[in-house]
């Protein structure tokens, strides 16, 4: 049984929120400065500084996804790193996005050469993790996600499965702390290759990360 290997997308193998600003800025005349992985406090009306609501917010990453996916970028090292794992192990793309991105998203990625199983999710990642690694018969897994919540998720629906935090965003890396729930966190896909693949030929399942 082949192991398997479950990732995010944004900020870990595109980066999204540096050309979200951008856009922002561009057709909204909104100033976009994330703190950490947090939003709510993020982004501005030009004209007279007020907080967007998160309403609004949120009404906002609806008109990036999918009309603006293609100002997305691809992190270095992420397309070299999955195709060096995929000579080993199953991989599967688990996105925080509405199902009807799910087929721009596929899209999206093979124009950056990455053709892997997209799954879409909305909410926690915990329980959609379990069901993909049951569904491949529960090989040793790892996950990797930028979001810590996620990390806390999968810990409690899925404590075998290895969790690596990853902020490919160096923008956002310094200012986002280390997932608690994690059991490492790498911003490099160089160091993160190789501590997936250390996973993958130890054979073993993951041990509890802080509960």
């Amino acid at each position: 049984m082949k192991p398997l290997l479950i990732t995010d997308c944004d900020e870990v193998l595109l980066h999204m929120v540096r050309h979200f600003g951008v856009w922002l800025d561009e057709a909204h005349d909104i100033d976009f400065a994330p703190d950490g992985g947090d939003f709510a406090n993020s982004m501005r009306r030009r004209g007279d500084g007020a907080l967007v609501e998160p309403a609004t917010m949120w009404g906002l990453l609806d008109g990036f996804f999918p009309a603006e996916m293609a100002r997305q970028t691809l992190v270095p090292h992420a397309r070299e790193a999955l195709q060096a794992l995929s000579q080993v192990a199953e991989i599967v793309v688990l996105t925080n996005l509405g199902d009807h991105c799910r087929e721009h998203r596929i899209a999206q990625l093979a124009t950056h050469g990455i053709a892997h199983r997209v799954e879409c999710n909305q909410g926690g990642k915990g329980a959609p993790v379990a069901r993909i690694a049951a569904e491949f018969g529960n090989p040793v897994t790892v996950f990797v996600d930028d979001l810590p919540q996620h990390h806390e998720s999968v810990a409690r629906h899925a404590p075998e499965v290895h969790r690596l935090h990853m902020v490919a965003e160096p923008s956002l890396a310094p200012r986002v702390p280390a997932a608690p729930h994690a059991h490492a966190r790498i911003d490099d896909w160089r160091d993160a290759r190789a501590w997936i693949e250390a996973r993958f030929a130890e054979g073993l399942t993951a041990a509890p990360a802080n509960g």
